[in-house]
C-alpha cells in the first residue's frame, strides 16, 4: 500500500517554501509516521514532548538546536510544552536573517484549537497548517482490488483498516474511544465525566449529519446548554468531530442557522454504535448519513482549505446542499451525496443551487461510472471525485 504519497509531497511543499508547519490529526492517525518519512528525504532529527526525557531535552530549544544546526526539527505532541512558542519565534527570524528561511521545524499536534491559538498569537506569518486525515480510497484501492467498503466500515485509521479481522478493528476502535474518554481528554485538561462525555458522543453518532440540536441533547442527557456546547467543543478540538457550518446568503429566505455536526471517522462511528460487520451497517438506521459523512471526510482530505472554505446550506422550506464549496465569498460548487446506485438529486438541490446561481452541480455515489444527467447534474464516483478536487 502506497502510504501518504499525496500528504507526503504536500508536506515537501510547505517545509520548502515556509520556516515551520504544523501537522495536526487525531491520535493514532499516522501523523509520526509520514513526519517520519521525511528523513527519507532530508536530515531530521525527531523528539517525542509525551515523554519527559525528550521534553527535558528542547525546553531550552535555543541550546538543543544548536546540536542540529542543518536539520529540520520534529516536535511531536507540541502542544503539551506551549512555552516552546515565543523562542520559536526568534530562532525562525534569527535563521531568516542568515539566509535560511523554509523548512526548520516540523510541529506535530492532536488538539486543534490549542495549538492553532499558540501558533497563530506567536507564530504569525511563520507557520503553514496541513491537517492529516485517515486513510483514503485513492491509498486503499487497487487495480486488482476494491476495498471501499472495508474502508467504509473500519475508518481510516491505520490499525483499525489493516487489523486482521473486523472483530479485531472494532476491538481496536473500542480502545481508541476509552482511551480517548479516560486518557486523553483529562491530559488536555478538560474536567469531564468520561461516562457523560460518552453518551454524548453516543448520541451524536445516533443523529450523524443531523443538524444540531442543543436543546433536546442537554434534556435528553440531564446536563446544561452550557454544557453541550463544551463537550462539542472538546470532540471538536481533539478532530473527532466535524462541525460543519451552514452557508449564510442574502437570497430573501429563511436560511437555517446550526451546524451539522458529523463523527469524522466512520470506524469510531461504527464503534460507538456497535457496528462490527457489513451486514449490520446496511440493516441499520444510520447507513446513509454514516456514508454520506464517510464521503464527506474523504474528499475534505483533498481539497485545498486554504483555496475553498466548507459550507452547507439549507432553508427553512427544505432546499438543501449537503456541501458547498465557497471561494472568494463566492459559492462555486455543490455537492449531494447519494449511496444508491443511479441516484438523482432531490428537488431541493436544484432550488437551493438555483438560489445561489452554482452551475458546477455534482452528485457523489459509490458506483464506477461518470456520467450526466439531463438535468445538468454530473453523478462522479467517490474516489474520482477526490481526484478532481485535489487538482483544484
Amino acid at each position: 500500500m502506497n502510504r501518504r504519497n499525496h500528504f507526503l509531497q504536500q508536506l515537501q511543499s510547505l517545509l520548502a517554501v515556509t520556516p515551520a508547519v504544523v501537522l495536526i490529526g487525531p491520535r493514532q492517525i499516522g501523523k509520526t509516521t509520514l513526519a517520519l518519512d521525511l528523513g527519507n528525504e532530508l536530515a531530521t532529527v525527531y523528539r517525542d514532548l509525551e515523554r519527559p526525557q525528550d521534553a527535558d531535552q528542547v525546553r531550552d530549544i535555543e541550546l538543543f538546536l544548536q546540536q542540529y544546526p542543518d536539520s529540520l526539527l520534529i516536535l511531536d505532541e507540541v502542544q503539551r510544552l506551549p512555552e516552546l512558542f515565543a523562542p520559536l519565534r526568534g530562532l525562525i527570524d534569527r535563521q531568516r536573517r542568515v539566509g535560511r528561511g523554509s523548512g526548520q521545524f516540523l510541529l506535530l499536534g492532536s488538539a486543534s484549537l490549542e495549538l492553532l491559538q499558540q501558533t497563530s498569537e506567536s507564530l504569525a506569518g511563520r507557520v503553514a497548517v496541513m491537517e492529516l486525515a485517515g486513510f483514503t480510497l485513492q491509498e486503499v484501492n487497487t487495480a486488482t482490488e476494491d476495498n471501499s467498503q472495508q474502508l467504509w466500515l473500519r475508518g481510516g485509521y491505520p490499525d483499525s483498516f489493516l487489523a486482521a479481522s473486523d472483530a479485531d478493528s472494532l476491538r481496536w476502535r473500542g480502545n481508541l474511544i476509552r482511551s480517548y474518554l479516560e486518557r486523553e481528554v483529562p491530559q488536555f485538561g478538560f474536567r469531564i465525566p468520561a461516562e457523560s462525555l460518552r453518551r454524548f458522543w453516543t448520541m451524536l453518532a445516533h443523529h450523524q449529519g443531523s443538524i444540531l440540536n442543543a436543546s433536546a441533547l442537554a434534556k435528553n442527557l440531564a446536563i446544561s446548554g452550557q454544557s453541550i456546547a463544551r463537550y462539542l467543543d472538546v470532540l471538536v478540538d481533539l478532530l473527532l468531530l466535524r462541525r460543519l457550518q451552514p452557508w449564510h446568503a442574502n437570497v430573501g429566505k429563511r436560511l437555517v442557522k446550526s451546524p451539522k455536526v458529523y463523527v469524522r471517522d466512520s470506524g469510531l462511528l461504527h464503534a460507538l454504535l456497535d457496528i462490527g460487520t457489513v451486514e449490520e451497517l446496511l440493516n441499520h438506521p444510520v447507513l446513509g448519513m454514516s456514508w454520506e459523512g464517510f464521503a464527506l471526510e474523504q474528499l475534505l482530505g483533498y481539497l485545498n482549505q486554504d483555496r475553498y472554505q466548507c459550507y452547507y446550506y439549507r432553508t427553512q422550506r427544505g432546499a438543501e446542499l449537503d456541501l458547498l464549496l465557497v471561494r472568494g465569498g463566492k459559492p462555486e460548487i455543490a455537492i449531494e451525496f447519494k449511496r444508491a446506485s443511479a441516484p438523482k438529486p432531490e428537488r431541493g438541490f436544484h432550488v437551493a443551487c438555483d438560489d445561489l446561481q452554482i452551475t458546477q452541480r455534482y452528485v457523489v455515489y459509490p458506483g464506477k461510472e461518470r456520467y450526466r444527467l439531463p438535468s445538468g447534474v454530473d453523478v462522479v464516483p467517490l474516489a474520482a471525485m477526490q481526484t478532481w478536487l485535489a487538482g483544484l
